[in-house]
C-alpha cells in the first residue's frame, strides 16, 4: 500500500480538507501513479482492478479542473451500468461537497426519460451516465457536449462486453476534439487498445493491481466430483465459514435463479441478481444486500463490477469463470481497499483447462483442498442482522437520509445504532434497521410524518 499523502498533490485546500474529513489518508497505488498526470492535463490509460480507488483518482482530477461559476457541462463520465453510474455520481458529490453549488447529474437507462430531460434543462457541471442513454439524449437534442473538457471512460472493457461500442462511437463524434480523456479498464483487450489509439493523444499508461496477492485475498479451490455435488459443496462452505455477506457467482442466469432458490430451501437468506430482473427488482435486491438484510447474493457477472458494497466478506465461484480475467474481477469483489478477503472456487474435472489457465496466470500450481465435513450440514444457516424497509418517497419528494433518521429516532423512536444503511432513489428510499427494531420502526414511520408528510412504508 502506498504511503503518499494527498497533500503532496496540487489540489485546492478545500478539496484536501474534505478528503481529510472523509478519512482519506494515504493514496492507493492507482491514485498515486495517475493523479499527478491527470492534474497536469495529460490523457491517461489506466489498468486497475475493481476496488483500487480509481473513482477518487479521476474524480479529484475533474473536480480540480471544474469551473463552478461556468454553468456548463464540463465533464462526462461514461459507465457500463446504472448501478455503477449511481455509485460514481454519489462518490463525486462526496468528494466535491466542499465546492458550493456543484451539480452532478446521472443519466442512465431503466429510469424515465422525461425527468432527465427536465433536469438537463436546468443545467449541470458533470454528467455521469451509461452510453445508451447518453446517445439517446444526444439524438433527441436534449444534451449538448460542446463545452466538455474532460471525458472519463470507467470500466471501458465492460462497456464493450455489453455491446456499447456503437453508442460510444456516436458519443465520441459529438465531443470537442480538444479535451482531456481518461480511460480506465480492468482488462485490456485489442478493442480497448484500438479505442485508446484513436481517441487519446499521447496518453500516459499506468498499470497497477493487475492481480490479487495472497496477502489481500485468500483463495481456496475445491474439486467436486460432478455438477450434482456443487450445491452440496456450496452448502457446506457457507455453514463452515459463515460469512456475513457473500456473492456466489454463476455463469448463467438460469443457474443463478436455481441456486438462489435452493439456498432459500436450505434456510439461507439469499437473492438472485441477473439480467432478466426488472430495474425495480434489481434496485431492491441490491438495497437489501447492501443493507445486510440478505446474506447471500447469487449473481451472474453483471454484478462483478460496480457493486456498491462497503465490505464483502466472501466470494464463491460456483463454476470457474470462462476466462482468467473474469475470475480476477470476481475475486476482486472481496478484499477491497486493503482489507482481508476470502474467495472459494468450485471446479470439476471438466474445468481443468480453466484451472490450468489460472495456474499459468499466477505462475503457480493450484492444489484442491478438502471440503468441510458433511457434519457441518447439521448447523443452522446464519441469519442476517438487519431488515430493509422501503419508504415510498425519495429524491423527487425531497426526502433525505437525515429526515428519515430523524423520524426514526425522534421522540419514542428507536435507537440510532439500530438504523443501518439508508439508500435514496428517485421515488423511494430504502432503510436498513435491526431485526429486533422492525415493528417499532414500522410503527414510528407509519404514524409519524417525514418533512410534514405521511409516506407508505413496506417491509421487504
Amino acid at each position: 500500500m502506498s504511503q503518499a499523502s494527498f497533500s503532496s498533490l496540487q489540489l485546492h485546500p478545500d478539496l484536501l480538507k474534505n478528503l481529510d474529513s472523509l478519512g482519506y489518508q494515504a493514496m492507493t497505488p492507482i491514485q498515486e501513479r495517475s493523479l499527478p498526470h491527470i492534474l497536469a492535463g495529460a490523457d491517461l490509460v489506466a489498468q486497475s482492478r475493481t476496488g483500487s480507488g480509481k473513482t477518487a483518482a479521476f474524480g479529484l482530477g475533474l473536480l480540480a479542473r471544474l469551473e463552478v461559476k461556468r454553468f456548463r457541462i464540463q465533464s462526462l463520465v461514461l459507465c457500463p451500468t446504472r448501478e455503477l453510474a449511481d455509485q460514481v455520481a454519489k462518490e463525486l458529490r462526496r468528494l466535491g461537497r466542499s465546492i458550493h453549488n456543484i451539480k452532478v447529474l446521472t443519466l442512465s437507462g431503466g429510469t424515465p426519460f422525461g425527468p432527465q430531460r427536465g433536469s438537463l434543462e436546468h443545467g449541470a457541471h458533470i454528467i455521469v451516465g451509461t452510453p445508451g442513454r447518453i446517445e439517446d439524449h444526444l439524438g433527441k437534442g436534449t444534451l449538448r457536449l460542446d463545452d466538455v473538457n474532460m471525458l472519463v471512460l470507467d470500466e471501458a472493457d465492460r462497456m464493450l462486453e455489453m455491446g456499447f461500442q456503437s453508442a460510444l462511437e456516436a458519443i465520441f463524434e459529438r465531443l470537442p476534439r480538444r479535451r482531456q480523456t481518461l480511460l480506465f479498464s480492468a482488462t485490456f483487450p485489442e478493442a480497448i487498445q484500438a479505442i485508446a489509439d484513436r481517441i487519446l493523444v499521447d496518453p500516459v499508461k499506468v498499470q497497477v493491481d493487475a492481480d490479487h496477492d495472497q496477502q489481500s485475498i485468500r483463495q481456496h479451490f475445491y474439486r467436486v466430483e460432478s455438477d450434482g455435488r456443487r450445491l452440496n459443496a456450496l452448502h457446506r462452505l457457507l455453514l463452515e465459514h459463515r460469512p456475513d455477506s457473500t456473492v456466489v457467482f454463476c455463469n448463467t442466469k438460469r443457474e443463478t435463479q436455481e441456486v438462489a432458490e435452493r439456498l432459500l430451501d436450505f434456510g439461507f437468506s439469499a437473492l438472485a441478481l441477473h439480467g432478466d430482473l426488472e430495474q425495480r427488482e434489481r434496485d431492491e435486491t441490491l438495497a437489501r444486500f447492501a443493507g445486510k438484510s440478505v446474506s447471500i447474493l447469487v449473481a451472474t457477472d453483471v454484478a462483478s463490477r460496480g457493486l456498491d458494497i462497503d465490505a464483502l466478506d466472501a466470494v464463491i465461484n460456483y463454476h470457474l469463470a470462462h476466462d482468467s480475467e473474469v475470475h480476477v474481477h470476481r475475486v476482486g469483489r472481496t478484499g477491497r481497499a486493503g482489507s482481508q478477503g476470502f474467495a472459494c472456487s468450485l471446479y470439476s474435472d471438466q474445468e481443468l483447462h480453466k484451472l490450468a489457465s489460472l495456474e499459468a496466470r499466477h505462475d503457480r500450481a493450484i492444489e484442491g483442498e478438502p471440503l468441510p465435513p458433511e457434519g457441518v450440514l447439521d448447523r443452522l444457516p446464519m441469519r442476517p442482522p438487519m431488515a430493509t424497509l422501503r419508504i415510498d418517497g425519495g429524491k423527487r419528494q425531497k426526502v433525505r437520509p437525515g429526515d428519515i433518521l430523524g423520524a426514526l429516532t425522534g421522540e419514542n423512536g428507536i435507537a440510532g445504532k439500530a438504523v443501518g444503511k439508508i439508500q435514496s432513489a428517485d421515488n423511494w428510499t430504502y432503510v436498513a434497521v435491526s431485526r429486533d427494531a422492525v415493528k417499532a420502526a414500522l410503527r414510528k414511520l407509519g404514524q409519524g410524518k417525514i418533512k410534514g408528510r405521511l409516506f407508505r412504508v413496506h417491509l421487504l
